[in-house]
């Protein structure tokens, strides 16, 4: 059964949010600030927060900024996945990815159906690794943000978390880059 093995440490990781939208301010980023708070308080470290427009090359600037930076080990997003003309964050991410995570998305629509049904292929959730850091891409709604991170990434981000988790693999995200982000 998957669960948490009390006998190993918990690994604190720094987690980047970026809120991507034409409107959102620290003060009403609803989708960040539900981010914020439940990284906190499973441990991990808020390593920078970002809002940025519905704009391909401003998403693409901070996201790249990130991937480069060694104190961030994930990025997560919220906002842009769905299907009008400014939703453009896969756009944005997926060509940054060097492999993705397609069953990030899977996983990710089916938590998503049991909630809001159908209503779910509304969203372009995605998730992949770029430079050693783990990248996902969620809608910009906190019910989301919530599904995605209580789901999915509260236990795939937990090195305790059996009987598999992205922690446990980190050190070797990077072995073809030969850069040495992932230690750990």
């Amino acid at each position: 059964m998957p669960g948490i093995d009390e006998s190993l440490p918990f690994i604190a990781l720094k987690i980047a949010v970026l809120t991507v939208s034409d409107t959102r301010r620290f003060e009403d980023d609803k989708s960040g600030s539900t981010l914020v708070d439940r990284l906190t308080q499973a441990g991990h470290k808020l390593a920078d927060r970002a809002i940025v427009t519905d704009d391909v090359e401003a998403i693409q600037r901070q996201v790249r900024a990130w991937i480069g930076d060694p104190d961030v080990d994930v990025i997560i997003s919220t906002g842009g996945t769905g299907f009008t003309g400014r939703d453009v964050t896969p756009e944005a991410i997926e060509p940054l990815l060097e492999k993705r995570m397609d069953g990030f998305s899977t996983v990710f629509h089916r938590l998503s159906y049991d909630k809001i049904g159908t209503s779910t292929i509304q969203s372009r959730a995605t998730g992949g690794v770029a430079g050693a850091t783990y990248v996902f891409v969620l809608p910009g709604s906190p019910g989301a943000c919530k599904d995605a991170w209580d789901g999915i990434l509260v236990h795939q981000l937990d090195y305790r978390f059996r009987p598999c988790n992205f922690v446990e693999i980190m050190p070797r995200l990077d072995e073809h880059l030969r850069r040495g982000k992932a230690k750990g």
